[in-house]
């Protein structure tokens, strides 16, 4: 039993030492990997300059951004710049709360090594982040040669601890007082493996090494038992363990680094070998038993494996049927959606007709003054014709007559107008060259304008537009006439038509220099029966048939008091996709 028990020790030793050795390297790798980077840094002008005129601030503000620039870029945790009193002028975290910019490091170590032309190195707890770091430092120096300041990187070595603890071996290190300040276990952290005289803490807490935090003792035993160095040390739970332990100095960093591995694992298979051995020199029998056991876990290992082997199998296909499920219901779910979408669209445009048939019944108190007015004078006129007829007066009764047909007539334009509002739109949208519908509509309108000088600006460029051609024309038709109108006995009368490409939509804008139109009215112009012309000059459908039709088109039509006077009323189409001549 202690022959083997020395085996597994030896052996769990050697494990142990190759641990060691692949700890070393990887934690050395990464210091040599940031060693170098104070000098670079220390070599640049910017910090030189800052150093020279520290109460320059745009050389601080420049050299800050440019430290934060190479922290990013080098993954560091921070970069700073002291002056030789220790006054820190330029950080990496200048914009963060706990910005470094003037605070004072010169108690710390690594600070003072650097102020005397050596490079320093030093572990600790920031006292104003609370975080840990190993941290390099390197002489800046001026022109002349001096030592005009301190540049500092600081590193952070949270992921190789985290790395540790998903090893078997648990993993310490200790600063120069015995202290550990890396560790596998967090239980062990800032806990002292040597005896903590008071000469050990002045040196710590001078330092802040760990700022707030003192440490305290951590109880260990050592012991060279079977040939190998151990150590007992308490666990989480409060419980003492034997480990195997293998340590060795890490001289760049003044560091020790030790290796610990359980002894449990190791006694258990100093027992089990024993075992072994004591049924080896058993009889033959028990050989053949031994022999068939071990036959017996093969089988069961295959056993196990085949069995494993169909477990995975039946897993697969379960997710397999699993996954198709989901593709059905996503598929289902998908069809779905898209007669919701469907559904939704009939619904949005049935309330976009519900809407208008509601604006027709708003209407109705405008509609019957309109209808009944002619029908009360047609009445009249009919009245009057019979007693003419009756009195043989034929010419009077004609000219009756043609009256009762105007109101008639009259009546019908109503009704072609309440058609435009309430019907449901149903041809197709196309793409429409926007600058061709300008021209027909200013050849339209021309006559009206004749008295007033028309400006047109439209890009070359301009892009296809989505709508209707006619009823797009309709709109311009009744924009000009109402622009028409308004400059009506204006001196120097004006009216412009530009247009232009914002937020990807083209914006059409008609622009007068009449009398604008007052807020008091801006919020009913588009209502139908809305007009400010005087009696039988219009009926108030034009703007709101226009408005309809653009939101049709899915556009939008709007009215603005120039800044200099006038009304500017703003067409908005949405751009086709693509480009081409389009005809209805």
């Amino acid at each position: 039993m202690q022959t083997a028990t020395r085996f597994y020790m030896a052996e769990g030793n050697a494990r142990a030492e190759a641990t060691l050795g692949l700890t070393l390297q990887a934690l050395d790798g990464h210091l040599r990997r940031f060693e170098s980077i104070p000098d670079l840094l220390a070599d640049n002008d910017g910090v030189r300059l800052v150093l020279e005129n520290p109460s320059d601030p745009a050389g601080r503000m420049a050299l800050d951004q440019w430290l934060s620039q190479k922290n990013a870029q080098l993954d560091a945790l921070d970069i700073y710049v002291m002056t030789p009193d220790g006054v820190t002028i330029a950080a990496s975290n200048f914009d963060r709360a706990d910005s470094f910019i003037g605070q004072n490091f010169s108690y710390r170590p690594y600070f003072q090594s650097a102020l005397a032309g050596d490079t320093g190195r030093f572990f600790a707890i920031g006292t104003t982040s609370g975080v840990r770091g190993y941290y390099f430092a390197s002489p800046v120096k001026d022109q002349a040669g001096g030592i005009s300041g301190v540049i500092a990187v600081k590193i952070g070595l949270d992921l190789i601890e985290a790395e540790w603890r998903l090893q078997d071996a648990k993993i310490i290190v200790t600063d120069s007082e015995g202290i550990v300040f890396l560790s596998s276990d967090p239980t062990w952290l800032y806990k002292g493996l040597l005896p903590l005289t008071p000469d050990r803490l002045d040196r710590t807490l001078e330092s802040r090494r760990y700022a707030d935090v003192r440490p305290t003792a951590l109880e260990n035993t050592r012991s060279s038992d079977w040939g190998v160095n151990t150590i007992t040390l308490p666990d989480a739970g409060g419980s003492r363990r034997e480990y195997v332990v293998a340590g060795q100095l890490l001289p760049r960093a003044d560091w020790t680094v030790q290796v610990l591995l359980d002894t449990r694992a190791v006694h258990a298979q100093a027992r089990l070998s024993a075992l072994a051995l004591m049924l080896s020199l058993g009889a033959l029998a028990a050989v053949v038993v031994v022999i068939l056991q071990r036959r017996a876990r093969l089988a069961e290992r295959f056993a196990l494996q085949e069995q494993g082997k169909a477990e995975l199998e039946r897993r697969v296909e379960a997710r397999t049927a699993d996954l198709a499920r989901v593709n059905r219901l996503i598929e289902a779910e998908v069809a779905e959606r898209r007669l919701t979408e469907a559904e939704l669209r009939r619904t949005q445009s049935d309330l976009v007709q519900a809407g208008k048939l509601a604006a027709l019944g708003q209407m109705s108190a405008a509609l019957s003054h309109e209808i009944n007015q002619p029908l009360a004078a047609a009445r009249n006129y009919a009245d009057s014709a019979a007693i003419l007829i009756e009195r043989g007066d034929a010419a009077r009764a004609k000219d009756n007559i043609g009256q009762i047909l105007s109101l008639i007539d009259r009546m019908a334009v109503i009704a072609r107008h309440l058609r435009h509002v309430a019907r449901k739109p149903d041809a197709p949208l196309k793409d429409i060259n926007l600058t061709e519908a300008v021209v027909e509509a200013l050849a339209l309108v021309g006559p009206r304008l004749a008295g007033g000088r028309i400006t047109v600006s439209l890009p070359d460029d301009l892009p296809l537009v989505r709508g209707g051609p006619v009823r797009l024309q309709q709109v311009l038709v009744n924009l000009l006439s109402n622009a028409a109108d308004a400059v009506e006995g204006v001196g120097g009368a004006q009216i412009a038509v530009s247009a232009d490409v914002v937020a990807g939509r083209v914006l059409l804008k008609v622009q007068d220099n009449g009398p604008g139109v007052p807020a008091a009215i801006a919020d009913r112009i588009f209502d139908p029966f809305f007009t400010t012309k005087r009696v039988g000059s219009g009926l108030g459908l034009g703007l709101s048939i226009s408005y309809n039709i653009m939101k049709d088109f899915g556009g939008d039509l709007r009215v603005a008091n120039a800044p200099g006077g006038g009304a500017v009323f703003t067409v908005e189409l949405n751009i086709a996709r693509v480009r081409g001549k389009a005809t209805e």
